[in-house]
């Protein structure tokens, strides 16, 4: 059994985006040997990643979060990367607080529109399985609107709301541009590591040989499955007002709905 006096039960906490790689954030990081990943307990958690406490576990109680992150030695930092944190209401934020006081907090938001097609994409492939990519398509019908709510894109895509909320409790969130990610991760890496209070430099040479590997691999991927073009525009209208409000606070810049946009213009 673990100490209850440990400062914090995850001293690293990502509170997502969904689908704006905090699989391969949690992976690079879990390459240094001062961070330590809970064991993998899914269906209960979903891998070794996100332990889903507030959403999925809360009624397994605040002793079961801490043995399940308890690391085998006290200078080891714990880490839950689960992206529907961000949705958490005030009271489940300001009890996080409480387990975890010292938390380092780390955001990553992506563009709206292309974040929304990419979690659709992966509902739709839950809902799909054994179907082929070419022959399933998103199209705006009444499964659309339902999986609208049920994938909760407005919410996970209000940036600006889930931040301030956070705000409230953790004075210092990392917050990072996907698109960074994407365009220069090295830099990202290195403020990540800064944030977290490890640094590469401190690693040994085998741990840093998979910290490269793990640098140039892709976690997780959405089947691209077809989007109609009234399906896109559908959600550049409704999530413009999320991306102008984020863009304004948060002084980023997102352009992936650019691409995304072209990719589903009628030839």
């Amino acid at each position: 059994m673990s100490s209850p006096e440990r400062e914090n039960i995850a001293d690293i906490l990502c509170i997502g985006a969904q689908k704006a790689s905090t699989s391969w954030l949690h992976n690079v990081l879990n390459a240094h040997p001062r961070t330590y990943a809970f064991p993998n307990s899914a269906p209960i958690t979903s891998t070794n990643k996100e332990v889903h406490f507030w959403d999925w576990n809360r009624k397994r109680g605040i002793n079961w979060y801490r043995d399940l992150l308890a690391p085998p030695s006290p200078e080891r930092l714990s880490m839950d990367f689960t992206p529907e944190y961000a949705l958490l209401n005030d009271a489940q934020i300001r009890e996080c607080k409480e387990l975890n006081p010292t938390a380092r907090v780390i955001y990553v938001l992506r563009d709206p529109l292309a974040r929304a097609i990419s979690a659709l994409r992966m509902h739709t492939l839950w809902q799909n399985r054994d179907a082929k990519p070419e022959d399933v398509e998103i199209r705006l019908d009444d499964r659309f609107y339902e999986l609208l709510k049920k994938a909760r894109i407005a919410e996970n895509t209000s940036y600006f709301a889930n931040y301030e909320r956070w705000a409230k409790h953790y004075d210092n969130i990392l917050v990072l541009n996907y698109e960074d990610i994407r365009s220069d991760p090295a830099s990202v890496i290195d403020r990540l590591f800064e944030h977290c209070g490890v640094r590469i430099d401190e690693m040994p040479p085998e741990a840093q040989e998979e910290f490269n590997t793990r640098m140039k691999r892709r976690v997780w991927a959405s089947v691209p499955y077809s989007v109609r073009p009234d399906v896109a525009y559908f959600l550049y209208g409704l999530l413009w007002p999320k991306r102008q409000a984020a863009e304004r606070f948060f002084e980023f810049k997102f352009h992936e709905y650019e691409s995304v946009l072209k990719e589903v213009e009628p030839a």
